[in-house]
């Protein structure tokens, strides 16, 4: 079977790799082939955990403490007497909508193992966010006693969602543990392989694999792990790594491979499931090696899949892993043919504190109305085979747009997008990431190749978006995120020849042009080169222009004549707009990451230059898009194909 040999048991991580790049195994045995299997009782849908996987993470993400005394622990929670607690928190709800919208399920039950006396009472909301109670038990005495609450997942088809919650009165105390939702399960459980891409992370990648070892007699639905590590500082190489192998035990493949970005390690999953699989019936869930893990994510997102009327992409949400109780977005899109990605859905929450108060509504910051996605990130991703048979592999676009592709193309082949609340990993806060650096280019390159797949894509509407970026970039002084978006340009008329490597070749030579450009490389702020560091003062910026096209064209003019209202100043990050920037000689920017500055100087030679030759490629963009579209269209089969991958993997 094809593929086989690319991966071992990871009881054997110290065995020394293979030329084609893959782990080799010092086991001889046939890797166990993935089918599905009989359920043994219920499905597990999701647990109830009343902390979580970090003390970093605030415990009212999981229940939210009305009065009283509590203790929360991750697996159980006390109340003392005269307390109230609420399940109707993030990670607390259990998503009816999408249930009732996308699953065979019609009711679902809530178990806990209760101690003393109390009230247990599970509630609902509507679109609205009005609560009401679905079913009660009063709880007197117990000791270690199972409850079980039943919930029909009806009336919930715009929107709402049920949870647990608890109360007791005046001399009562209540212990309740090993919370559990669970719906009938279905004739077969598919199986599910994670996969994570790492690429010089071992150490976050090691913390997600414990956590995954650390819950691991929970996931059920779980078979194995792939490890796709494409770096040199290998995950292998942790002192911790021999634990959680010998934890994980057969169900980790770890491999290594060539370097293809994170389309080509979160690729490698699908290609290792499917050349082990004799059932098309199985998930494949993507993970980054930088989230910080909730392991209940893997419960819910396979239980949503066992139970789907139909083959779906489902999606987990991304929270902010710089502030916690954020969440970066309830559901998005993308505009194709204007090239704008993580565009929130209507009704969608957008960078929502989940502990705060909606300034409109005054109603909590909760996703109440069902969402429609059109796509979702690779930060946590299930795709089943089906999905794959169907529509081939993901393009080999090195990373950036891949995610996003995929869920268009499957969209268009019958297989939508969702994303389901409560299913929350950590990620890095991406405005924490500055624009203005050597991915720009794949972002921009792949996201011109995707319209050109998925969008209608009007190529005069898509030459004015690309137009005004090279003004915006060349007035801000921004000169080789310039030569980026030309270069991204340059290379999608190439054809789909581009791809042929993964983007190898594209990575080194995009880093090796930004080089040039003295802005694209970020400084301490005490020791910015040619500058004293007493010289460089703060200059806020005004007010958005409201006459914006007038202001267009006087910062122009201002440049081309190489005026000046500033000689020298510090802009804050948020005030770099353009505006503003065009309004010095020399600009000292505060990097997105707030780690350092970055040195912008006008040179009015090289923008004239970069300004000459963007408009000259724009303008070939406009007369040859149709054309070049036209080879994306043809080679795309090709180019997601299995054989295509297990050239690029080497095997």
């Amino acid at each position: 079977m094809p593929g086989k040999t690319a991966t071992g048991s990871a009881a054997v991580a110290k065995a020394a790799p293979q030329t084609n790049g893959s782990h080799a195994s010092a086991r001889t045995e046939e890797q166990t082939t993935f089918s599905e299997r009989t359920p043994q009782g219920r499905l597990l849908a999701q647990r109830g955990l009343y902390s979580g996987p970090s003390p970093k993470v605030t415990k009212d993400l999981y229940a939210e403490v009305l009065f009283g005394v509590v203790t929360r622990r991750r697996d159980s929670i006390t109340l003392e007497e005269s307390a109230s607690v609420s399940g109707n928190t993030y990670f607390g709800r259990f998503p009816a909508s999408y249930w009732q919208r996308w699953t065979t399920a019609g009711s679902v039950t809530v178990e806990a193992v209760v101690t003393g006396s109390g009230h247990l009472s599970v509630g609902a909301s509507d679109v609205e966010g009005e609560p009401r109670v679905v079913a009660a038990q009063e709880i007197a005495g117990a000791e270690q006693e199972l409850v079980t609450l039943e919930a029909k997942i009806d009336k919930f088809y715009d929107g709402g969602a049920l949870w647990l919650d608890f109360e007791t009165e005046a001399a009562q105390t209540l212990t309740v543990e090993r919370v559990r939702w669970t719906v009938d399960a279905p004739e077969k459980i598919r199986p599910t392989a994670v996969t994570i891409c790492t690429m010089n992370r071992a150490d976050d990648c090691l913390s997600n694999l414990e956590a995954l070892a650390g819950d691991l007699s929970s996931l059920e639905t779980l078979d194995a792990i792939y490890v796709a590590d494409q770096g040199t500082d290998r995950v292998d190489s942790r002192a911790g790594f021999a634990q959680v192998a010998a934890d994980l035990g057969d169900k980790l493949r770890y491999i290594t491979q060539p370097n293809l970005g994170g389309a080509g390690g979160f690729t490698r999953g699908l290609y290792e499931v499917a050349g082990h699989t004799e059932t098309e019936h199985a998930n494949v869930l993507f993970m980054d090696d930088d989230v910080l893990l909730e392991p209940d994510l893997v419960i819910r997102l396979t239980a949503f899949s066992n139970k789907a009327a139909n083959p779906i992409i489902v999606g987990g949400q991304m929270l902010n892993l710089l502030h916690p109780h954020q969440l970066h977005v309830g559901a998005e899109y993308a505009r194709l043919n204007t090239l704008e990605p993580g565009q929130p859905v209507e009704h969608s929450l957008e960078t929502a504190d989940l502990l705060g108060i909606d300034e409109e509504t005054l109603k909590p910051n909760r996703q109440e109305r069902r969402l429609d996605a059109g796509y979702n990130g690779w930060w946590s991703c299930l795709i089943p085979y089906e999905v794959v048979k169907e529509i081939g592999y993901p393009l080999p676009f090195f990373f950036q747009w891949d995610d996003a592709e995929y869920s268009y193309r499957a969209r268009a082949h019958g297989f939508p997008t969702v994303t389901l609340p409560g299913a929350g990993v950590w990620h890095a806060d991406f405005h924490w990431k500055d624009w203005d650096e050597w991915h720009r280019y794949f972002n921009l390159r792949n996201s011109i190749i995707t319209a050109a797949l998925h969008s209608p894509f009007n190529l005069n509407l898509l030459s004015r978006v690309l137009l005004a970026q090279v003004v915006r970039y060349l007035l801000g002084m921004q000169y080789g995120l310039t030569h980026t978006l030309i270069k991204a340009v340059e290379d999608f008329l190439e054809g789909p020849e581009i791809l042929a490597d993964g983007g190898v070749a594209a990575m080194k030579e995009i880093r090796e042009i930004r080089a040039r450009y003295p802005e694209t490389k970020r400084h301490p702020a005490t020791d910015v080169p040619g500058i004293a560091s007493n010289d460089i003062g703060i200059i806020n910026a005004a007010p958005r222009p409201s006459m914006q096209r007038v202001i267009l064209l006087k910062r122009i003019l201002d440049r081309v004549l190489g005026r000046h209202r500033f000689a020298l100043g510090a802009v804050p990050n948020d005030e770099a707009s353009w505006w503003h920037v065009s309004l010095f000689e020399t600009a000292v920017v505060t990097d997105a990451s707030q780690e350092g500055v970055r040195v912008r100087k006008y040179d009015r030679e090289r923008m004239f230059s970069l300004a000459r030759r963007a408009a000259k490629v724009i303008n070939r963009l406009r007369k040859e898009g149709h054309a070049v579209q036209a080879q994306y269209k043809r080679a795309l089969p090709e180019l997601t194909s299995r054989e295509n991958w297990k050239r690029l993997y080497r095997l």
